[in-house]
């Protein structure tokens, strides 16, 4: 495992630095080679004994946070695992200075963010409508904030559970509003080569199976 020296012969992991979850690119795995590029690109020819890249991500985490995201660490990570990807691929990166690379793509990643978030909130919003049992009884009397904050976490958690032909349908199905929302749809539908019905019924499936993830996660 590759690691970065510290100071006073201490280090920090590869994986304590690196992203190993990549978002929307997860399904590519950082490497030890693909770090090793990187931090050599972020030292731009002077050996900095890996404390470039600890400056890095603390000015990305520190950037995010300014954004008011929950996960700015993870979003932090997602950036460079960007960097690192984009580094292996092509081999090197000469459109810009790398702090001025990492912002550009960390603006990417926050836009990403933002409209997973939206997506996030639109299936909150639909479960909401559908309330069952002792549970909303106990959200009447709780905290609302510290309620969708936790409801938002286990849904990322469940949603992050579903086969990636359902996640996709699932976020899109209720993404938008009104027209939006029905054009999306009908989109959707032609590009799966079913009904809107079909679809309807499909999408339902899905959100009971989120709905009772949700449940058990929120209650445990």
């Amino acid at each position: 495992m590759a690691h970065v020296r510290q100071g006073c012969g201490s280090s920090v992991r590869m994986s304590e630095l690196s992203a190993q979850k990549a978002g929307r690119k997860k399904d590519w795995p950082l490497t030890e080679s693909a770090f090793q590029r990187l931090l050599g690109w972020l030292d731009e020819g002077a050996d900095s004994d890996g404390q470039k890249y600890l400056e890095m991500r603390r000015r990305l985490v520190a950037y995010f946070d300014r954004k008011n995201c929950s996960t700015p660490d993870e979003l932090a990570d997602e950036t460079l695992n960007r960097v690192a990807r984009r580094l292996e691929e092509e081999g090197a990166i000469e459109t810009d200075a790398p702090a001025r690379y990492c912002y550009t793509l960390a603006r990417h990643v926050f836009m990403e963010h933002l409209r997973g978030a939206r997506r996030s909130d639109a299936l909150v919003e639909e479960m909401r409508r559908r309330p069952r049992g002792d549970e909303m009884a106990e959200s009447e009397t709780s905290d609302d904030s510290e309620i969708r904050e936790k409801t938002l976490r286990c849904l990322e958690q469940c949603t992050a559970k579903l086969e990636a032909l359902n996640r996709e349908i699932i976020t899109r199905y209720y993404t938008g509003k009104e027209r939006v929302k029905i054009e999306n749809r009908r989109a959707l539908a032609e590009e799966l080569g079913v009904t809107a019905n079909a679809l309807r019924i499909r999408a339902c499936r899905i959100r009971d199976r989120l709905e009772e993830c949700v449940r058990r996660c929120a209650a445990a």
